[in-house]
């Protein structure tokens, strides 16, 4: 890996942490969703900094930011823009909405109808859109970071399996700890308004490109897709990892790597990765209830049950 970007990777995860304390491995994870090309769905209660990681990432790989709050009378054309007819031409003219963006925070994504969530993914899939037969290309660095709250169900419309599928990972932000709380009700961390931009939108982009350059050993791609199968067999997993997962798996691992400071994956990358990857992608068998803790131990199952390979 270039040192240089190693350095500036470094240096990135370290402005964020100035904002968002004692959360280093969520920013690292985002960040790996980012370069990777990926999405994130945050699944976590109110207040615990999700707007804020979201707007200080932005602001120091210096990628305009749109917000959009998500609500059961949300409509496609709110998100994607309109054509409105101009009477000065005589034609329609597209006005983009709130999607044209590098980093797009959706806040609450399901709290809108499955029409609108729809829409949403084609952006997500394909980093495009399309309205009155006319595709508009997004940003190169699209990338939806969206949230929800795991207590409340009440209004909500649960997000299907096929757009979970969409987002590379799910994380939880956490509550902070005493400490780190303490420094924050004190006064004692920056404001997101004083960050510095640590690298320039041209240079995320290189580093995406540095991404794809990063080796993956033939075992170490095997056992990545033993991990997979074994979410297909395990016996109390209905609804296993698809192959679309797979290939988010080891791009996740790519990017992880190379935020470590490595050009090669290791298998250490794929289990840290495994339930941030997983997690949302599989469904549990109806005897089994779909809490967190179940959830976690069957995950730490599926790692055990696979060999780690040999290094050569």
């Amino acid at each position: 890996m270039n040192e240089e970007n190693n350095d500036k990777l470094t240096l990135l995860i370290d402005e964020i942490s100035t904002v968002l304390l004692g959360k280093r491995e969520v920013i690292k994870l985002t960040l790996t969703a980012i370069l990777a090309g990926g999405h994130v769905l945050f699944e976590d209660v109110p207040g615990v900094g999700k707007t804020l990681l979201v707007k200080t990432i932005a602001k120091t790989i210096q990628c305009d930011y749109n917000r959009i709050q998500f609500t059961p009378d949300l409509l496609p054309n709110d998100i994607i823009g309109v054509s409105i007819y101009d009477s000065s031409s005589q034609s329609f003219k597209f006005h983009k909405g709130p999607i044209f963006t590098s980093i797009l925070l959706v806040d609450e994504i399901n709290r809108t109808t499955p029409k609108t969530q729809a829409a949403l993914l084609e952006a997500m899939a394909e980093k495009e859109v399309t309205i009155d037969n006319e595709t508009y290309e997004l940003s190169p660095n699209f990338t939806v970071l969206a949230t929800q709250n795991p207590i409340e169900h009440e209004g909500t419309y649960a997000l299907p399996e096929a757009q979970l599928d969409r987002f590379l990972l799910k994380l939880k932000i956490g509550y902070p700890s005493f400490k780190d709380e303490l420094m924050l009700i004190l006064g004692e961390k920056r404001s997101q308004m004083n960050v510095n931009q640590v690298m320039t939108a041209s240079e995320l982009a290189d580093l995406k490109a540095e991404v794809n350059q990063v080796m993956i050993h033939e075992n170490v791609a095997r056992y990545a897709l033993k991990l997979v199968q074994e979410t297909r067999e395990h016996e109390s997993i209905l609804l296993g990892v698809s192959p679309r997962g797979s290939e988010d798996f080891i791009k996740a691992a790519k990017a992880y790597a190379l935020i470590e400071g490595r050009n090669y994956v290791v298998p250490k990358d794929l289990q840290e990765l495994l339930p941030y990857c997983f997690s949302h992608r599989i469904k549990l068998k109806n005897n089994y209830q779909p809490d967190e803790s179940m959830l976690t131990t069957i995950l730490e199952e599926v790692i055990q049950n696979v060999p780690v390979p040999v290094a050569r």
